[in-house]
């Protein structure tokens, strides 16, 4: 995936995520349950689209 495609949906999701937490009155907790999903998903699909997610999936923790 190209990069410019990457930087405008951060760009798209942030400012999606101010207009939110912003203007749309909700409890302080909903709106950082909110904010923790989406910077989660975000983060998984950045990785996803870079390749990376795969090796980090993968990843085992040996005793």
């Amino acid at each position: 995936m190209p990069l410019i495609n990457i930087v405008i949906v951060l760009i798209v999701v942030g400012v999606a995520l101010w207009l939110i937490n912003n203007f749309i009155p909700m409890a302080r907790s909903i709106k950082t349950i909110l904010n923790v999903v989406v910077v989660v998903t975000v983060v998984i699909w950045v990785l996803q689209a870079v390749g990376m997610w795969g090796r980090i999936s993968s990843y085992k923790f040996v005793n």
